[in-house]
């Protein structure tokens, strides 16, 4: 969604800013803090929607008592979010989705800046003593990896290393305010990723070291013994905002918001408790602090990304829309919480406290939410990518325990008939692997041994699980109960499915 241009806000009843916060309907929540009073300890690189509906949230919650850790939201490129919410005073609404929706308006973000047009201010803003944390949330492209550092050869970080002083990526500004607060005799800051990648402070950290060698080895020293680079995971669904959201929000405030965000109730933090210079009392505001964030990225990846995959090919077979509705058929939907129960979570070595019965209760409850509109198609993407890191890790797992595969062969096998489905009836197939995929589908002839067999050749999907006579097995005889993946057909596999014991 773009921002709403001024002059239209200003010939409508309003905006939201300071003057008019007070003036909000009773039933919609505003900052419990006086504003005025914080003071920013926080940059964050990346202000789009996930930021602002979940890190500017717990940091909303947290001002109140700790009036220190305020944000300064920076855009690397885009203006776009400075130009929207710098005359709503960095104000906006969040609509929290659910059965019984709500309105809140945040206020943790005190100012908004685009590094390519605000330089002085954002360098102002990095070599601050009161800034003590540095967040980010710019997609794993936006960190110019390589598979040990950085990508020297991307256009940004080339640029940077000729001109440090002039930086345009997030890793170069990372730097170049290390830099100057080293060379300043300030402490560093800690650098936080909030992103979904796998050890992502560890890469964070080896991409920054690598930077920093290259142009000053005295710095680089500095960075690796005196700046922490948590890891972190983050978890909820933060639909795109649209024209929709806007013209309802504003409805129900009174005054024209011109960039809300919108997220589904539920949200998950979890932070390593590597701090240098301080942090904000994180844990108050429900952020869980772990020393073992790759046992959380363990249970989401099999707990919820696994069975997401596992609607979004069983339910597109069965000609099933959107999530929510997937968990209205009870084949489906019986199968799906047999399957996290029984078959993934023992095969989880859980971090310390977790209860993972509550979060499959949890995950159960997110899944049937009628106000997210979450397509399965849409998740379906990309299966040659996400099947072997979200269904054949807990597979492998299960065989060397000495555990039926039974029912984790149904959501590959599901895999296997969409993909045969999508290639002979000349559908679409979103796959970084579309081209082989299609090859194999249109040459299906609904034989499992045959079929199963053309699909277990590609190396780069299924590895050694291949030449597993227990697997390739299991995966047949999954296949031939799918049949000719009719809505029926699949129900009925289900339903056997799901009344199966397993040992």
């Amino acid at each position: 969604m773009n921002p709403v241009p001024d002059a239209q806000l200003q010939a409508d009843a309003g905006r939201l800013d300071a003057t008019t916060l007070a003036s909000l309907p009773a039933q919609v929540r505003r900052p419990a803090y006086d504003r005025a009073a914080t003071r920013i300890g926080v940059v964050h690189f990346g202000p789009g929607a996930f930021h602002r509906a979940h890190q500017a949230v717990y940091l909303d919650d947290l001002l109140a008592a700790e009036p220190d850790w305020a944000i300064s939201a920076v855009s690397l490129h885009n203006p776009g979010v400075r130009d929207a919410l710098q005359p709503q005073d960095g104000l906006y609404t969040l609509a929290l989705l659910g059965e019984r929706p709500s309105l809140r308006v945040i206020g943790s973000i005190r100012e908004v800046l685009c590094a390519p047009q605000q330089r002085k201010a954002v360098m102002s803003r990095l070599v601050d003593p009161q800034v003590r944390l540095v967040t980010l949330t710019i997609t794993e492209k936006g960190y110019c990896l390589s598979r040990d550092g950085i990508d020297a050869a991307h256009p940004d970080i080339a640029r940077d290393l000729a001109s440090p002083e002039q930086p345009i990526s997030a890793i170069g500004w990372l730097v170049a305010g290390l830099r100057e607060r080293r060379e300043r005799r300030l402490a560093p800051y800690t650098v936080l990723s909030c992103d979904n990648l796998a050890d992502n402070g560890g890469r964070l950290r080896r991409a920054v070291l690598d930077y920093a060698r290259r142009i000053d080895r005295g710095l680089a020293a500095w960075i690796e013994a005196e700046v922490a680079f948590p890891r972190s995971m983050v978890d909820s669904i933060t639909p795109a905002s649209d024209e929709a959201l806007r013209a309802r929000v504003s409805a129900e405030l009174g005054v024209e918001d011109a960039w809300p965000v919108q997220r589904e109730a539920y949200t998950q933090w979890v932070v390593e408790d590597d701090f240098r210079s301080g942090r904000p009392r994180f844990e108050d505001a429900g952020v869980v602090m772990s020393g073992d964030i790759a046992g959380y990225d363990r249970a989401k990846l099999r707990l919820l990304n696994a069975p997401h995959s596992a609607l979004a090919y069983l339910g597109s077979l069965m000609r099933i829309e959107t999530v929510a509705d997937a968990m209205r058929e009870p084949a489906l939907a019986g199968f799906i919480e047999r399957l996290m129960r029984e078959d993934i979570a023992p095969t989880l070595a859980l971090p310390a406290g977790f209860d993972p019965d509550s979060y499959v209760a949890a995950i159960l409850q997110r899944f049937r939410n009628p106000a997210i509109r979450h397509l399965l198609a849409q998740i379906a993407w990309d299966g040659s990518q996400k099947i072997p890191v979200r269904l054949l890790g807990t597979i492998a797992d299960a065989l060397s325990a000495g555990r039926r595969i039974d029912r984790l062969c149904l959501p590959v096998a599901g895999w296997l008939r969409f993909v045969v489905r999508q290639a002979q009836a000349g559908g679409a197939l979103v796959d970084p692997m579309d081209a082989l995929l299609s090859d194999i589908g249109r040459d299906a002839t609904g034989d499992a041994q045959r079929d199963v067999a053309g699909f277990l050749r590609i190396e780069p999907v299924f590895g050694a699980l291949a030449a597993d006579a227990r697997f390739a097995g299991a995966l047949r005889d999954a296949y031939a109960a799918l049949g000719n993946g009719e809505p029926a057909t699949v129900a009925h596999a289900l339903t056997v499915a799901a009344g199966a014991p397993q040992s």
